[in-house]
């Protein structure tokens, strides 16, 4: 049994020299030295845009994925990829780009471009497939462009009005809707922005692909659920404008402020809950249906 042992002693530790530590800290360092005037600006708008206010939790949340995927990296036969280098000239040019044309859009992407070219860099093409979804969720720190915001939000505004003007005259409250203005005997209620339900949208949508990754391997019911979340926050931001019209018609003082702010919680919560529901109940339909698996020859 002794050769055995020096043999196996005599190999060279995958963990120790899988990947070089002193390189990563140092290249990301500088990446986050060269893009701190991009990253500040999109920190401040985190913090005063309430639309995009999940922003703090997505790179927590891919940095501790990345985390529990250590073992699993550490093992990678990893090769650099020289041509990762484009890559990171392709972000290069874009953010600058992006900072003539004042698109803070471009500047931003072409952070997650320069840090994708990196990583290849380092570790190759392998390392980038094994990260791909703490990379995807990343996008979705990233404000989207305004003027496909404003593309989205009026209609989705109108949607709400349409709604709960239809659910406010079947409760017998009279309602008289004017585009995304409600109009009822107490008082006058717009449909802004904020109400569109495009913050709900986007925050559940996250949360989905998160939910799916920790709750279920299988990868077409994470991309139903991802789709499912669309009708799901419009619907539930319709009733939230719906019950905003039946509270303000009891006491307009529960359509403002706080009250309104807690409502909008509420709802997000049923959001949520209508999602992870959902996904019980495919599972349960699954035990009729049963996946018959393919046999190949």
């Amino acid at each position: 049994m002794t050769p055995v042992v020096e043999q196996l002693s005599d190999r060279p530790s995958v963990r120790t020299a899988a990947i070089p530590w002193p390189a990563v800290a140092w290249f990301a360092a500088l990446l986050i030295a060269a893009y701190f005037p991009v990253l500040r600006r999109l920190v401040n708008q985190w913090m005063t845009d309430e639309d995009v206010s999940h922003g703090f939790f997505v790179p927590m949340v891919s940095l501790y994925i990345t985390w529990q995927m250590r073992e699993k990296l550490l093992l990678l036969d990893k090769a650099p990829a020289w041509w990762g280098l484009a890559v990171m000239a392709w972000g290069a040019a874009q953010g600058y780009v992006g900072m003539l044309a004042a698109e803070l859009f471009l500047q931003r992407t072409s952070f997650l471009i320069t840090l994708t070219g990196l990583l290849l860099v380092l570790g190759g093409t392998r390392l980038v497939r094994a990260l791909a979804f703490p990379l995807l969720l990343l996008l979705f720190m990233i404000p989207i462009p305004l003027v496909i915001y404003n593309q989205i939000t009026f209609p989705l505004q109108l949607f709400a009005s349409q709604v709960a003007e239809l659910s406010l005259g079947v409760l017998g409250i009279p309602v008289l809707r004017d585009g995304n203005v409600l109009e009822l005997a107490s008082q006058k209620l717009s449909v802004a922005e904020a109400c569109s339900g495009i913050r709900s949208l986007l925050s559940l949508s996250f949360l989905s692909l998160v939910y799916a990754y920790f709750f279920d391997k299988r990868l077409w019911i994470r991309w139903t659920l991802l789709v499912l979340t669309v009708p799901i926050a419009i619907l539930a931001n319709s009733g939230r404008v719906t019950m905003t019209g039946i509270l303000s018609e009891m006491n307009p003082e529960l359509a403002e402020g706080f009250f309104h702010s807690l409502e909008g919680w509420i709802i997000f919560m049923i959001a949520l809950a209508m999602l992870v529901g959902t996904h019980v109940l495919i599972n349960w339909s699954g035990r009729f249906f049963p996946h018959k698996e393919a046999k190949f020859a």
